[in-house]
């Protein structure tokens, strides 16, 4: 845009943790054609004040800075627009050239902190082999390794030098590792998040200058499984019969397919995974039960949830004898939802199967949906409510529920109304966010009796506040791509009489 008017473009790389190697591979991966520059001891990134990546400065003839700040408004914490609404960069050079002030002398820039070589000498009791070397395995390494969807690794000390001050701004934000439950309501077997004392355990470390400590200290490395995370499951149905062709940027539309897997008989299932078969460009996977006849684009209160991908999720295995049924016919529906890295690639997803014969199963796991696709979201909405309910028709157990929204969702919660008029929260999500598809198993089995009530409520947010929001003047409703919504509540669930469980009282509020 600007290559003829005497305009250069210079990019430098002040990351301790970036080797001149990696830069060289990832301008050509890009196709990079201004030059790279590598700041060793991150002088320059001192001399210009600079804090993340990326981050750009505009300089005048006489190499004063003119703009700092952000390219443009495109891309954010989770936020990813199909299009910049405001270009600062372009705009701050246009100034210049035009020899007026710049209109917008600095933005917020937006991205990882820059690693910088420590000012402190290491020291302090708190070491990464003994203390947080076993945080990271436990807690970060199944997404931070090679070939996951992180953007690196977290193994070794040598990994975690570099990120640290990123590490510190993400678990205070409680943006990592992903949790999104409010903790006052319920325990969940697959809660996700940090202890408190983990926390001030790295904010120490860091402190200290991040000591390595003695390498006796380190656990034992954490062995992930190579390929399926459960079990070799007994069929694999892929998403479709050729892969999908993922562009290297922009908003992709949400990708559905319906897939025959050839059920003619019942089947009872007792495990199943969805594995992206790229990573890196793969934001979800759902895979949808349709009960024959059933058509995938009305019937929304059909769709029986199987198995769901998001980033660190694990397979859905129901063991102590509980299996799906799903009936003789039945389709799938795969839904995909793709977020481009900036280079064109390709995606065949799958999901995998356990079967279990008729004698194995003690108890019969029902997937439900309580949808209200009858709403109307109104332009400029802050926190619009939309509810959806169902009634147990019989004793049951609620097993795990996971909330389903678009880019306008806002909050997600589940109560339980007993026949007494008691009312119990299951589930709150008091910060729903459409980057983590997450669903949320129970510790142990929630009791619902027959007649209780299980309301969903879910708060979508179409207001000029929500900076996901693809547009606040327009009247929302139910649609399947991201610009739409959805309200759907999931949940899995087992009739009571099948179960022997310990039958608690209701916690009530």
């Amino acid at each position: 845009e600007f290559a003829d008017q005497g305009v250069k473009f210079i990019g430098i790389d002040s990351n301790r943790q970036d080797s001149v190697t990696e830069l060289a591979d990832y301008a050509q991966a890009l196709e990079v054609t201004f030059p790279l520059l590598k700041d060793l001891g991150n002088k320059v990134a001192d001399q210009f004040g600079a804090e993340r990546t990326p981050q750009v400065f505009v300089l005048d003839q006489s190499r004063t800075i003119r703009y700092a700040g952000a390219i443009d408004n495109q891309y954010g914490i989770g936020i990813q627009k199909k299009q910049p609404t405001e270009r600062y960069l372009a705009e701050a050079v246009t100034d210049l050239l035009a020899e007026k002030p710049v209109a917008h002398p600095t933005t917020v820039a937006v991205g990882c902190q820059i690693g910088r070589l420590p000012t402190t000498e290491p020291t302090g009791e708190v070491t990464y082999s003994k203390h947080i070397a076993p945080i990271f395995q436990a807690s970060c390494a199944e997404c931070h390794r090679p070939g996951e969807i992180a953007p690196f690794p977290l193994l070794s000390y040598d990994d975690a030098l570099g990120w640290e001050e990123t590490i510190l701004e993400v678990i205070a934000d409680n943006r990592m590792p992903p949790w999104l439950a409010n903790p006052k309501h319920g325990e969940f077997k697959n809660d996700a998040r940090l202890s408190d004392e983990e926390k001030e355990l790295i904010r120490t470390w860091v402190k200290n200058g991040s000591p390595e400590g003695d390498k006796a200290d380190l656990p034992e490395p954490r062995q992930f499984a190579e390929g399926w995370r459960h079990r070799e499951p007994d069929q694999v149905v892929r998403m479709n019969d050729k892969p999908f062709d993922v562009p290297a940027e922009g908003v992709v539309d949400y990708q559905y397919y319906v897939v025959d897997p050839g059920w003619t008989e019942d089947k009872y299932i007792v495990s199943a995974e969805a594995r992206p078969d790229n990573r890196a460009v793969v934001h979800h996977i759902i895979a949808y039960v349709m009960p024959p006849g059933a058509d995938p684009r009305k019937d929304h209160d059909l769709r029986q949830m199987l198995v769901g991908y998001a980033p660190g999720s694990p397979p859905t295995v129901f063991g102590d004898g509980r299996a799906m049924l799903i009936k003789a016919g039945s389709k799938l529906l795969f839904e995909l939802h793709y977020t481009p890295d900036g280079v064109a690639q390709q995606d065949l997803s799958y999901i995998g199967v356990t079967f279990a014969e008729p004698d194995q199963v003690k108890s019969t796991v029902e997937g439900v949906a309580i949808v209200n696709p009858r709403f109307e979201i109104p332009p400029g909405a802050d926190a619009h409510e939309v509810v959806a309910k169902v009634k147990a028709p019989k004793d049951l157990f609620i097993l795990r529920m996971m909330p389903h929204m678009h880019l306008r969702g806002k909050a997600f919660r589940y109560e339980a109304v007993y026949a007494d008029g008691k009312r119990e929260v299951l589930l709150d999500v008091p910060k729903y966010d459409f980057n983590w598809q997450l669903s949320y198993e129970l510790a142990k089995p929630k009791f619902l009796p027959k007649g209780t009530e299980v309301i969903c409520t879910a708060l979508f947010d179409n207001s000029q506040g929500n900076p996901s929001n693809p547009d606040p003047d327009a009247t929302v409703h139910w649609g399947e791509q991201s610009w739409d919504e959805m309200m759907i509540g999931f949940c899995d669930v087992v009739a009571a009489e099948d179960e022997r469980q310990e039958v608690s009282e209701p916690v009530v509020e």
